[in-house]
């Protein structure tokens, strides 16, 4: 019985590199790479502050997750220096 979900041959594999950083895009901002997560509205569980305009990004409004892709210290140090971002401030920086 054939696979009903079976990928074809022909068809390229996926970005890759999005699946290993949690579904993150990678953007270019003043020269330099981030990774980008959205979030959407129903996981937005705490309040964070937006390095955009200093104000809150409250739980329950969607957002996005950005880290640098080239920290000087690693990924990891990238991910704990991680911001949440209002979408218009990330658009506008």
């Amino acid at each position: 019985m054939p696979r009903k979900h079976r990928r074809s041959e022909s068809e390229p594999l996926g970005d890759i590199s999005r699946l290993a950083h949690g579904g993150a895009r990678l953007e270019s901002r003043r020269g330099r790479e981030h990774y980008v997560r959205d979030i959407p509205a129903q996981r937005a569980e705490k309040a964070y502050r937006c390095p955009g305009c200093a104000q809150d990004v409250p739980a329950g409004q969607a957002h996005l997750v950005v880290w640098s892709a080239d920290h000087f210290f690693g990924d990891d140090a990238a991910v704990r220096d991680r911001r949440h971002w209002h979408n218009h401030c990330w658009r506008l920086s």
